[in-house]
């Protein structure tokens, strides 16, 4: 086989071996609809994975003016990185989000083939499946339609949020890489070879 045949193979492994994709919201309060000059921040990371058909959710967040009242994931909005959208995950909010704090964490993994870990309206909207819903969900985080915003008692439509945005993966970036520069050796070498069964020759 030709060493350069196999660069394109080489470049699509590395997804197909990775069923997980990463996405990070950087919550603040200019980014809420409307904006407001809240000093609180936070981060928030969802790991989706298409082959368990999970979502890891952990939030981080601090220096809220309000005590936490809802946090929430929304999608889709009509416009990517902008605009408002519906609670796509279990409202009235997340299972177990720390209420009445201005600072907190939170973890949670979510079954995306359980219907109840959407709210009705998604489902419905979804063609009224978890499996459609799972991918539903999963364009929209990929399309930069979903963010998560967390509410308080200040700011009852919500006092930070930010959009998912991917999160590039250095592990899989240094297989790519890796991977490249084999191939590149191997045509160098298979080069050499013809190069010198050319010489012998003359």
């Amino acid at each position: 086989m030709n060493p350069r045949c196999l660069l394109p193979l080489l470049v699509c492994a590395i997804p197909l071996a990775h069923g997980q994709i990463v996405y990070e919201a950087f919550l603040d309060g200019p980014s809420e609809s409307p904006p407001n000059a809240s000093p609180g921040s936070g981060i928030a990371k969802v790991a989706y994975d298409s082959a368990a058909h999970t979502l890891t959710l952990d939030v981080s967040f601090a220096g809220l003016l309000g005590t936490t009242t809802a946090s929430h994931i929304h999608a889709p909005t009509a416009t990517p990185f902008d605009g408002i959208a519906g609670a796509v995950i279990v409202p009235p909010t997340l299972p177990l989000f720390p209420l009445g704090v201005t600072s907190g964490t939170y973890s949670h993994v979510f079954d995306l083939l359980d219907t109840t870990t959407y709210s009705a309206a998604f489902v419905t909207a979804s063609g009224g499946t978890a499996a459609g819903a799972e991918a539903a969900m999963a364009t929209y985080l990929a399309d930069g339609k979903a963010y998560l915003n967390i509410h308080s008692a200040a700011f009852g439509g919500g006092e930070i949020r930010g959009f998912f945005v991917p999160v590039p993966e250095p592990a899989g970036t240094t297989l790519v890489v890796a991977g490249l520069l084999g191939a590149f050796g191997l045509y160098r070498r298979h080069s050499r070879r013809g190069e010198d069964s050319t010489s012998s020759a003359a």
